[in-house]
């Protein structure tokens, strides 16, 4: 299985430069897309409910300090040890999410339930700094649900 890492390291070799939010955001994006098209995880690592929106803990600290992270940058990830499969789910993430701006995505995160609800539940307002985990379930639930409403509307 692939790591947040080898993830980071593929979005930066596909699209360049772009802030560690964007990267975040895009990071998260792909996890849940991968869970609901594959009914997996694209990777281990949590993630968490912070103040801006999902950020993955283990990545943050690689380029923690850092505005913008570049190509080649591969924050200690790998981006050959991502199967077909989940460059593909990337692909479509970074066609859908990748042209937005980084505000955009985060303000995004902070309309749809898995951040708002896991914030919630651990009683963290907004702007509050917390590590509330944003589960799997929580994401597959919510983000499949967006498939199901889409395949109505056909």
């Amino acid at each position: 299985m692939a790591s947040a890492h080898d993830v980071a390291a593929y979005i930066l070799a596909q699209r360049g430069p772009m802030t560690a939010m964007k990267l975040q955001k895009l990071v998260y994006y792909s996890q849940a897309w991968h869970l609901v098209w594959e009914e997996e995880p694209l990777f281990e690592e949590r993630i968490e409910a912070w103040a801006n929106g999902p950020v993955v803990p283990e990545l943050y600290r690689a380029h923690r300090q850092r505005w913008e992270l570049k190509a080649g940058e591969t924050l200690g990830g790998d981006p050959a040890r991502l199967t077909e499969s989940e460059r593909e789910t990337i692909d479509i993430v970074l066609r859908s999410y990748g042209n937005k701006p980084a505000h955009w995505l985060s303000e995004l995160t902070h309309l749809e339930p898995p951040w708002k609800d896991a914030r919630q539940a651990a009683g963290l307002d907004d702007g509050q700094r917390g590590s509330a985990v944003i589960s799997r379930a929580a994401m597959y639930e919510y983000y499949d649900s967006l498939t199901s409403t889409a395949a109505e509307e056909v």
